[in-house]
């Protein structure tokens, strides 16, 4: 079994005295379902589990009344082997975005108490749009993502000695001893292309076999564009499609902003913007912003119309490509002197996708980057913190980071990190660090 941080936020969801009922949303397939079940049948006498999508007819028990007395009788006509004991009672609502009622009925269900509710989906984003009430003040969140790189270090064995050791060099900015620094690295290398999809981590651990990995993620991303098919409006199935199979040419590109120009020849953004948002309501990727200054707040300077799209797991990327470029990204110990099988600038995007991984399953959600006009000064990330806004530089190789040099001249900039396969160094405002300390 996969050890997954949600766990423990569910464990202290369940000890809140006057808990709300908790939705879990996330992209298909990281594992959802299975955390939950095995959270249900651990600490509660009674777990009752509904999966809309594979059982629509308990959808029946949402059409009419939704008082708590209705559902609940609603479950024992449907699941008359079910126990329902007060206090101890968990109600799993599985793929809950099938059932618009079902969202709208938390509220009563919240509002009942003795019964613990949780729900899951991998489309809320549109559901929310079809419910006709949504339970405001009865409900509480949580993102769930694939595997995180910390997540990943553990079901490679790693623990949080090893893994709060590294905290404490990167908080004293002290060097990483090398033995530990390269073998982070080849963990790195690792996640980069394995990715943290749960089935194709467990492939990958069976026998450390990275064809086997390559087989569930193909498999996987194919399962997504069956998705796209088969839950998206009719006119934007074949868009949002297209826009899905274009994240990696976009991220090729030398300015990789998302160009609809390059989904479909005269692509526009009022033919493909609507397939933007479906995937990321989907969550199926994820954007950055461009914004036209470098000070806080961030959100007050984005650019309409720029951005940046990054898949939800850095694996669903890489299996794009072919399994030799993967053998080149696992050798690649120095950007610049790596094998010539992929192109720089594909690689360039392909390592900021990794780090856009790792920030937003770390809750850096809201990513920022920055490219003037005539492409002089860019910068990758931005994020915000207590120290205002802090720029991260990513460089797999040693050229000196002239884009950030240039950022930091700025005052209200206390520092910024570039992030490389370099170990911990200082040179005035500017942190190195490797790229694997991201988490």
């Amino acid at each position: 079994m996969l050890r997954r941080k949600i766990s423990d936020k569910l464990i202290e969801w369940k000890k809140e005295q006057n808990k709300k009922s908790l939705i879990i949303s996330g992209a298909r397939q990281v594992g959802k379902t299975y955390i939950v079940r095995e959270f249900g049948k651990e600490n509660y006498k009674s777990f009752i589990e509904f999966n809309f999508l594979e059982n629509p007819q308990l959808i029946n028990i949402f059409s009419e009344s939704l008082s708590s007395k209705a559902i609940l009788n609603g479950i024992r006509l449907y699941l008359p082997e079910t126990e329902i004991i007060e206090g101890d009672t968990l109600l799993f609502l599985d793929e809950i975005q099938e059932c618009p009622n079902a969202i709208t009925a938390l509220k009563f269900l919240t509002q009942k108490k003795g019964i613990d509710v949780i729900a899951t989906g991998s489309a809320l984003g549109m559901a929310y749009n079809r419910t006709t009430s949504f339970p405001v003040g009865y409900v509480e969140y949580l993102d769930m993502y694939a595997l995180d790189f910390r997540e990943f270090l553990w079901s490679r064995g790693i623990g949080d000695d090893l893994i709060d050791d590294l905290r404490v060099y990167f908080l004293n900015k002290t060097v990483v001893p090398s033995a530990i620094h390269e073998r982070m690295l080849t963990f790195l290398k690792e996640y980069l292309v394995i990715g943290g999809m749960p089935e194709a981590v467990n492939a990958f651990n069976s026998n450390e076999d990275f064809k086997a990995a390559d087989t569930v993620q193909r498999s996987i991303y194919r399962d997504y564009l069956a998705d796209i098919a088969r839950f998206a409006e009719p006119a934007d199935k074949l868009k949002a499609e297209r826009c899905y199979r274009a994240i990696p040419l976009q991220l090729g590109k030398e300015n990789h902003k998302y160009q609809y120009g390059v989904v479909e020849k005269k692509g526009t953004a009022r033919k493909y913007e609507g397939s933007v948002d479906w995937l990321i309501s989907a969550n199926m990727a994820y954007t950055a912003n461009n914004v036209s200054f470098i000070e806080y707040p961030l959100n007050a300077h984005i650019v309409e119309n720029n951005f940046r799209i990054y898949p939800s797991d850095i694996g669903l990327l890489i299996c794009t490509y072919d399994f030799n470029s993967k053998r080149a990204l696992l050798r690649d110990n120095v950007y610049e002197t790596a094998t010539e099988l992929m192109p720089k600038t594909a690689k360039g995007g392909i390592y900021e996708a990794l780090i856009a991984d790792i920030l937003i399953k770390n809750g850096h959600n809201k990513l920022y980057f920055y490219r003037n006009e005539p492409g002089t000064v860019e910068m990758e990330f931005f994020i915000e913190n207590e120290d205002g806004v802090i720029p991260l530089e990513v460089k797999a190789g040693r050229k000196p980071g002239r884009s950030l040099t240039n950022i930091l001249k700025k005052e209200d900039i206390k520092y910024g990190y570039k992030l490389a396969y370099e170990n911990i160094g200082v040179a005035d405002k500017m942190i190195t660090i490797p790229l694997y300390m991201t988490m």
